[in-house]
């Protein structure tokens, strides 16, 4: 790497972030082989598929290699941005500014040079399917490093073994819903047809029922209309009956009353009462006189 002016010490740092690199590579590339196998093992079940059962897998299989692809890409974006974060970081501390050329980055000349590096420090063979297929990376000199990426890859392979499961659970799970829903289509045509005999003969047995009640309420209601007509009669008689009785006992009893005030009037405890009245009406106007007497000569 002297060519691109490259010490010792930039030589090793260079190698550590390839190294890095490509870990991440490989994992992603046995994620999207993984895709494949997975698309193998739940989906080509059977000897022959129709044109829109292709589409339909290739569609989804294009959905999850392209989300594969584009998270290791944006991965990779954000691992840069972090890498140079750091170099800045370490330059600030020395009060030096460094400045990136984009342009230098699709240099074709250098790119080629960086990967014949590569394949001169890492020693890749031809055929990259070879490198995949190896069961373990190659060791890191960074203890915490290597560390974090067998994490990474546990976690990966621990969330790819659950995922399978999940799919295999779901499609026995959709299978056995289908089944259930022939099963139900079935069942309901069969109800349907026993109902609709049902509800025709139910209907008929309520159509001679309605006429029957019809029947008994409209003899119900002549019966109704002559017990009324007869009794209105004789309600009729017994109200004028009562009105008859009323005038008697109002005249009875104002007789009555004329009766007991000429009989009261004629005891001797009415006269008396009235001799009284007399005598106290003629007192009161006799001290009126007095007491206007006495007012007018003081």
């Amino acid at each position: 790497m002297a060519e691109f002016g490259f010490n010792e010490h930039h030589q090793n740092e260079a190698i550590n972030y390839m190294r890095f690199a490509r870990s991440k590579r490989v994992i992603r590339l046995k994620t999207i082989d993984s895709c494949f196998e997975d698309l193998k093992d739940s989906r080509l079940v059977e000897e022959t598929f129709t044109v829109d059962e292709v589409r339909d897998m290739l569609d989804g299989l294009q959905l999850v290699v392209r989300g594969e692809v584009e998270t290791e890409l944006i991965n990779t974006a954000h691992t840069n941005v972090l890498l140079l974060r750091q170099l800045f970081s370490q330059a600030e501390k020395f009060y030096l500014r460094l400045q990136t050329d984009i342009s230098e980055l699709e240099n074709r000349e250098l790119l080629e040079q960086v990967a014949e590096f590569e394949k001169t420090e890492f020693k890749i063979p031809n055929k990259t399917n070879q490198e995949i297929s190896k069961p373990k990376l190659a060791p890191l000199n960074e203890g915490g490093v290597s560390e974090l990426l067998n994490k990474e890859i546990s976690r990966l392979q621990e969330e790819n073994y659950k995922l399978k499961g999940r799919l295999r659970t779901l499609e026995t799970q959709a299978m056995g819903a289908l089944d259930e829903k022939t099963r139900a289509e079935r069942a309901l045509k069969d109800l349907q047809k026993v109902q609709g005999e049902q509800q025709t003969a139910a209907r008929s047995q309520d159509i001679t029922s309605l006429e029957d009640t019809v029947a008994a309420l409209q003899e119900d209601y002549q019966k109704s209309l002559s017990v009324n007509a007869a009794s209105q009669r004789d309600l009729q008689e017994n109200l004028m009956s009562a009105k008859h009785d009323l005038l008697r006992v109002q005249e009875q009893l104002a007789l009555a009353e004329k009766e007991l005030d000429k009989k009261f009037q004629q005891t001797s405890a009415y006269r008396n009462m009235k001799e009284i009245l007399t005598k106290k009406n003629e007192q009161i106007k006799d001290i009126r006189k007095r007491l206007s007497k006495y007012e007018s000569d003081e």
